[in-house]
């Protein structure tokens, strides 16, 4: 889950057991053009506080109000569409004749909330499910390509775990790259056997690895949330690890260097026990051809190029309702 959405639960946590009735608000249905998609997520008080979004702002205003004005109900869940006629949907904003539906669901109790968080801390993949009647909720372990459902009784969403980005090498690169992708909400690994690369490194909230790439990917128990990037500049540890990450389940997979250095590097690997479908996942060069050059622009050039796979990803696991475009 992006960290919009983790924020979300945060926030409905803390507030749950406060003074004002809270609500958690999912967008559960898109119809034609949307500004967000279907899953996302707002926590909202009866004061009007808020975090997160459901529209990018369009429909906010008006839930808030509802809020404030006690029209939502505090005793079960409710689902609410915007947008139906063109007219209601240029007079909320929505793009394009857009509509949307949301359910908003009141938080009477917030033990799913403390529940669900530490199974998301220890990268576990949740499945909610809420009915809307009597706000019964059960959590259980969600299948990896499981995604939001809602059949008008009961809505399933789908939660966690964080995205996973181990870099090999504690270079300059690796420096900026972790800071950019920690503000993603990236949970960052490094792994670096040099010791005097990792004596320097100085970027808090990751975690060193301190073992030989190929060993540390094994380790890691790779996943379909996981990139992993080579950036050593050292053949010996960038391909220690590419043998592995190519053959593991990552959504990306890359190297830095040249096309000529890479082309080279695709030859060195199939002299091992990697079939040519799998060679072909390496990016590499890895990131966006932006003409980056400098360490900081490299880092821009190969998280633009994760998140735009991520999204793909994403999208291709998306079932919209009613043939609904949906836009993330």
């Amino acid at each position: 889950m992006d960290s919009v959405d983790f924020s979300v639960l945060k926030a409905a946590k803390e507030w749950a057991n406060g003074d004002f009735p809270t609500w958690l608000i999912t967008v559960v249905e898109t119809f034609g053009s949307s500004p967000r998609p279907v899953g996302a997520m707002l926590v909202l008080r009866s004061d009007g506080l808020s975090v997160g979004s459901v529209s990018g702002g369009c429909i906010e205003d008006d839930l808030i109000d509802k809020a404030r004005t006690q029209q939502l109900s505090i005793h079960h869940a409710t689902q609410l569409t915007y947008g139906v006629t063109r007219e209601e949907a240029l007079a909320f904003g929505l793009p394009c004749g857009g509509t949307l539906s949301v359910v908003i669901e009141p938080i009477k109790d917030a033990t799913w909330l403390d529940e669900i968080l530490k199974l998301i801390g220890e990268h576990r993949l949740v499945s909610r499910s809420l009915r809307l009647s009597d706000l019964n909720i059960q959590l259980s372990q969600a299948l990896p390509d499981e995604v939001l459902s809602f059949d008008g009784e009961t809505l399933v969403t789908v939660h966690g775990p964080r995205w996973r980005l181990l870099i090999i090498g504690a270079g300059q690169t690796s420096t900026y790259l972790a800071q950019m992708a920690q503000a993603l909400d990236y949970e960052i690994f490094i792994c670096d056997p040099r010791e005097e690369f990792r004596t320097v490194w100085d970027v808090s909230g990751t975690t060193v690895l301190s073992g030989m790439p190929d060993d540390v990917v094994l380790e890691m128990d790779v996943d379909s949330r996981t990139a992993i990037i080579a950036l050593t500049h050292d053949p010996k540890l960038d391909d220690m690890a590419l043998l592995e990450a190519l053959k593991s389940p990552a959504f990306y997979v890359g190297a830095l260097g040249s096309k000529l250095n890479n082309e080279k590097r695709r030859d060195r690997l199939a002299l091992f026990d990697l079939a040519p479908d799998e060679i072909a996942r390496l990016h590499g060069p890895v990131g966006l051809n932006i003409h980056s050059r400098t360490p900081p622009e490299i880092a821009v050039a190969i998280l633009a190029h994760i998140i735009s796979v991520k999204n793909q990803m994403i999208s291709a696991n998306t079932k919209p309702s009613k043939e609904s475009h949906v836009l993330a």
